[in-house]
């Protein structure tokens, strides 16, 4: 009798083990079949409805060529030109693997350029540009999203790895 009970016990034992392992998968695979629990939409940081003529047209003194066919990045460095550099340096260097599909246009600032930066000055200020405004840039120079100056960096380089990824090459 005492045996039976144990028996019992540790099977028992062992269902509930292979339930708690089992629980987390089966919760899963019902919330893709039955997109229970998915987010339907990514949330941009950034203006998606931008409103900015292409980059061709822009009031820039030099002309931002973009042979390479990649996203451009561009921001205004009309203040605290040194720490948005470096800012925008570090995302490009954080997108890893994708790095080489996009390229930055600082406009403003010293005219020496960091590496996989290019460089710019405004002719004359445009009514839509603000100070230290970030642009993210398609391949064709239309522009894809704009930024405040208070969107903070981790914000953009969210923005940037999503357009990415749903836009391969």
């Amino acid at each position: 009798m005492q045996d039976a009970k144990h028996i019992r016990r540790q099977r028992l034992k062992l269902i509930l083990i292979f339930a708690i392992f089992a629980a987390p998968m089966v919760a899963a695979w019902g919330m893709v079949e039955f997109r229970i629990g998915i987010p339907d939409q990514h949330t941009a940081h950034g203006k998606v409805d931008v409103a900015l003529p292409v980059l061709d047209e822009w009031p820039l003194t030099t002309a931002a060529a973009n042979g390479q066919e990649a996203w451009i990045l561009a921001f205004d460095c009309a203040q605290q030109c040194e720490q948005r550099k470096d800012e925008f340096w570090r995302l490009h260097r954080a997108l890893g693997r994708e790095a080489p599909r996009l390229t930055r246009l600082r406009i403003g600032g010293d005219p020496e350029p960091l590496p996989g930066e290019m460089t710019s000055e405004w002719q004359h200020l445009p009514p839509w540009r603000e100070d230290n405004a970030v642009w993210l840039l398609d391949p064709m120079g239309r522009p894809a999203l704009a930024f405040d100056a208070n969107v903070a960096t981790k914000y953009v380089l969210d923005d940037i790895q999503h357009l990415l990824k749903v836009n391969p090459q």
